[in-house]
């Protein structure tokens, strides 16, 4: 009779859990665009440099070092997007041993009962979480992929046929490009992190909520209250400001 009542329990704790990380996760998202619109954030004050990076690398000859840039950062997102296919195989291969996983976890304290059903839910969450992530990581690469076309296709500097708007017509474009490209990776990364959140789901469901509100935590400081937010706010104030003087 305690077992009946005790069951149905866990099971709306681990979907209040469910649906607590859903709205971390999708909430934050919402959030940071907004919030943005306010206060500095670490993506906007990079984008404020990457215009910087495309006005150089339209005044300058050899494009050996803007080619170089944008590979090393697609090999980044190209590294993770294996990585996630490495996560998923694994969390496949688990399933295969649930019995052994699931007696392993019964002798751990603090941690509520498990049966087969919900151990393979919480895998198949965490499997389509990568899934996510892989699939983000990828487009980002095609993106990068697009950048380098433009970055190829860049007007020479000393060609003085191509006019102004065609100029700042392409500027704008491979900013734009760029910047698309950098939010796909943070969306993967995102991914990264809060897949990180669901591991405290096999321990207990408070701890899965607490988890999911410590990286949204973890997200929010990194992006709008970082000392690497601070360096990059300060330099681009510093460069505002010569340019202004040097205008006077």
């Amino acid at each position: 009779m305690g077992g009946n009542v005790i069951i149905p329990e866990l099971i709306l704790l681990d979907w209040l859990a469910m649906l607590w990380f859903a709205l971390c996760w999708i909430g934050y998202n919402y959030f940071s665009r907004y919030w943005s619109r306010r206060t500095s954030r670490l993506q906007n004050v990079l984008q404020d440099y990457i215009k910087d990076w495309i006005e150089v690398l339209h005044r300058r000859e050899l494009r050996i070092v803007d080619t170089s840039v944008v590979s090393n950062i697609e090999r980044n997102a190209t590294f993770l997007a294996s990585s996630s296919l490495l996560v998923i195989a694994g969390l496949l291969a688990a399933v295969g041993s649930t019995d052994k996983v699931i007696t392993f976890i019964a002798d751990l304290p603090f941690v509520t009962s498990v049966t087969r059903q919900t151990w393979e839910i919480k895998i198949l969450i965490m499997v389509f979480t990568y899934v996510y992530a892989f699939f983000t990581f990828t487009w980002c690469m095609r993106q990068w992929g697009f950048a380098s076309i433009l970055v190829g296709s860049a007007p020479l500097a000393e060609d003085r046929t191509v006019a102004d708007e065609k100029r700042a017509a392409h500027r704008d474009t491979l900013a734009e490009t760029v910047w698309l490209a950098i939010y796909s990776f943070n969306a993967g990364i995102r991914a990264y992190y809060f897949s990180l959140a669901l591991l405290a789901w096999f321990l207990h469901p408070v701890a899965f909520m607490i988890a999911s509100a410590w990286v949204a935590a973890v997200l929010y400081r990194r992006e709008f209250r970082s000392k690497t937010l601070r360096a990059l706010s300060t330099g681009r104030d510093r460069i505002r400001s010569v340019r202004k003087q040097d205008r006077a």
